[in-house]
């Protein structure tokens, strides 16, 4: 699907006035965006692909990629993940052994 705003996806708006209009495709113009304007006065005002280009939603974070258990471990010890700080994810004990404890 194209982009909204673009030659193929315009963004449609419709307004009451020529003023407003005339705004609407100054705002669209100065961002490079296309634009099909419809003045309809007796019909509400619709400027929501305008919103939609001026405040695009935010992108989702996305997680890591998941640590395999064969893989080494992400806390530089050397040791596979599994026998390192896997056990302390699920709380079976410390991830670095201390004092001689394997």
């Amino acid at each position: 699907m194209a982009r909204l705003g673009s030659r193929k996806r315009p963004a449609i708006v419709r307004v009451q006035t020529e003023a407003h209009a005339e705004e609407m495709v100054a705002l669209c113009d100065a961002h490079g965006w296309q634009v099909i304007v419809g003045v309809e006065p007796d019909v509400p005002e619709d400027v929501s692909d305008v919103r939609k280009l001026l405040a695009p939603e935010q992108l989702i974070a996305h997680q890591p990629p998941a640590i395999g258990r064969n893989a080494p471990c992400p806390c530089g010890s050397g040791r596979k993940y599994k026998k390192c700080c896997l056990t302390t994810a699920a709380g079976a004990r410390s991830p670095h052994p201390e004092n001689g404890e394997t």
